[in-house]
């Protein structure tokens, strides 16, 4: 069976890098055998995390929605953008809200139990993006995912992709290569042993 893996930027801006990061890194993965499934964070609007709101409604429908999706899936890809050397605030808030969930109904319920994820990011300038990365990487290991040792980190990032979205430098589709093929077979595993 493909692995299934969901892929999502860090970003809604229109025209963001990230975009076109996971833009590629889904073509990546499909043609190395994943069944890709692509969300927008767009589409899971969430308040900023308060746990007094949590405790007067509880975690939104929409933090459930998405905790569902990434429940569903072997594994999942991240492309970040960099804020200020760090993780975008509305990716760090939708993590954040996923890593709260305990239960659905009445059942247990930990979106991201058994979960492998790779990382990618993008940024016009020398680092890459990949300064969010350290951050990343530590948040989501915290929250018990495994993440991939290889990334893909997309700099001078208006300039890195062709008409058809590509990557252009051979250096950067390998990276990219590696990661999808690395989440894919640690997805896989991750599955399989979930299945026995």
């Amino acid at each position: 069976m493909a692995a299934k893996i969901l892929v999502f930027a860090g970003s809604l801006r229109h025209g963001a890098f990230s975009i076109s990061t996971a833009d590629a890194a889904q073509k990546e993965l499909t043609l190395q055998g994943a069944e890709v499934t692509r969300i927008s964070l767009g589409d899971y609007p969430l308040p900023i995390i308060d746990q007094n709101l949590e405790a007067e409604k509880g975690i939104p429908e929409n933090a459930m929605k998405l905790g569902r999706q990434i429940a569903a899936h072997d594994g999942f890809l991240i492309a970040s953008p960099e804020y200020n050397s760090s993780i975008p605030p509305l990716l760090k808030n939708a993590l954040d809200w996923v890593s709260r969930i305990a239960k659905d109904g009445e059942k247990p319920f930990r979106p991201y139990q058994g979960k492998v994820a790779g990382l990618c990011s993008s940024s016009n300038g020398q680092f890459a993006g990949m300064r969010a990365l350290y951050h990343l990487r530590a948040v989501l290991m915290n929250c018990q995912v495994e993440v991939i040792t290889p990334q893909c980190s997309v700099g001078k990032a208006s300039e890195a992709f062709d008409e058809k979205g590509g990557l252009k430098e051979k250096r950067l589709r390998e990276a990219m290569h590696k990661v999808c093929a690395t989440l894919i077979e640690h997805a896989t595993m991750m599955s399989t042993r979930a299945d026995r």
